[in-house]
C-alpha cells in the first residue's frame, strides 16, 4: 500500500480506482467497451491493458486524494518503468507487456497523462477548436493505441480513428455534463454557450433549460458528424478488428440516440443507451461496411 502520489508498488491507491481487478471489471460497464468477447484472447488482453491504464490515469486526475499533479508525475515515471520492463504496479506491468508486444508509442501513452494535467488547470474551453485539441490528448491516443494492437496504423486509419475518438469524447462530455459541472469543469465551448444564451445557473438547475438543451443538441450534431466521417474507418479493417470498431462507433451513435429521446435533458435524468440499441447500431455499421 502506498500513497496516491506513488503508483509504483500499489495495487490500490487511496481515493483512486481501487484494485486492478476493480479497474478491469469496469470495462464491461463502459458505454464503449474496449474488449468484445468476439475478439481473440490475446487482443482482448492487450485492449484491457490499455483500458486499465487509461482508467487509472483518469482516476488519478479526477479522484486522487492529495497532490494530483504529483500523482500524475509519478504515473509517468511508472510508465517509463513499464517501457523498460521494470514496472511494479500491476496495471503498468500488464501495460508493459502490451507495449512490448505491440510496439506502443510512448508519446501516445503520455498524451493521456497530459490531458489529466490539463484538467487540473483548465476548467473551460472558449471554442470548439480548443475542445478538439483537448480531445487530441484525452481521447485520440486511445484509438491510436487500439489501431497499434490491431496492427492497422497507417496514414488513412489514424486520422479516421481520431475523428471517431473525438466524437466519442464529445458524446461523453454531453452525457456527463452535470457530473463535470460538480467537479468544476464545463466542456461545452463558451462561444456556443453564449450563442444559445446559457449561463452558469443553467448547469446547477435540476433539469436542463431550453437554452442548455439547444446547446447540447448543437454539440451532439457535431459529434454525429465526427462519428459519421470516422465510421469509414471500418471499411479499412477486417474480421474481428472491424467488429470491435463497429462496437465503439455503434456505442457512440446509440448514445446520441438516447440523448435525442431524452430531449437533451442530461441534468434531470441519467441518459444512457440501451445494449439493444448499441447492438443495432453496430450491426448496421457492419452491414454498410460489408457493401463497400
Amino acid at each position: 500500500m502506498t500513497t496516491s502520489t506513488d503508483p509504483g508498488t500499489a495495487t490500490r491507491a487511496p481515493g483512486v480506482g481501487g484494485t486492478v481487478d476493480v479497474v478491469m471489471d469496469q470495462a464491461g460497464s463502459e458505454n464503449f467497451p474496449v474488449a468484445s468477447i468476439l475478439l481473440p484472447r490475446r487482443i482482448r488482453r492487450h485492449l484491457l491493458a490499455i483500458y486499465g491504464y487509461a482508467r487509472f490515469i483518469d482516476d488519478l486526475g479526477d479522484e486522487s486524494d492529495g497532490d494530483r499533479p504529483a500523482s500524475l508525475d509519478a504515473a509517468e515515471h511508472e510508465l517509463d518503468a513499464a517501457i523498460a520492463g521494470e514496472a511494479t504496479n500491476p496495471i503498468f506491468v500488464e501495460l508493459g507487456r502490451t507495449i512490448q508486444a505491440c510496439n506502443l508509442d510512448r508519446q501516445t501513452l503520455v498524451g493521456l497523462i497530459e490531458a489529466n494535467r490539463m484538467d487540473q488547470v483548465k476548467r473551460r474551453y472558449g471554442t470548439f477548436e480548443e475542445l478538439v485539441a483537448y480531445c487530441g490528448l484525452s481521447a485520440n491516443p486511445v484509438g491510436r493505441l487500439v489501431l497499434a494492437v490491431f496492427g492497422a496504423s497507417n496514414g488513412v486509419t489514424v486520422p479516421l480513428s481520431d475523428q471517431v475518438c473525438t466524437g466519442l469524447q464529445v458524446v461523453e462530455h454531453l452525457q456527463d455534463l452535470g457530473e463535470d459541472f460538480e467537479a468544476g469543469r464545463i466542456y461545452l465551448p463558451q462561444e456556443d454557450l453564449d450563442r444559445f444564451g446559457v449561463d452558469g445557473a443553467d448547469f446547477a438547475a435540476p433539469t436542463a433549460s431550453l437554452a442548455l438543451r439547444r446547446a447540447i443538441a448543437f454539440e451532439a450534431s457535431r459529434a454525429a458528424d465526427l462519428l459519421g466521417s470516422g465510421a469509414l474507418l471500418g471499411a479499412y479493417l477486417s474480421g474481428t478488428d472491424r467488429i470491435a470498431v463497429a462496437g465503439f462507433v455503434g456505442g457512440g451513435l446509440a448514445q446520441l440516440h438516447a440523448l435525442r429521446l431524452a430531449s437533451y435533458d442530461v441534468l434531470g435524468q441519467t441518459v444512457k443507451a440501451t445494449k439493444l440499441r448499441i447492438v443495432a447500431e453496430s450491426v448496421k455499421l457492419l452491414h454498410s461496411w460489408g457493401r463497400r
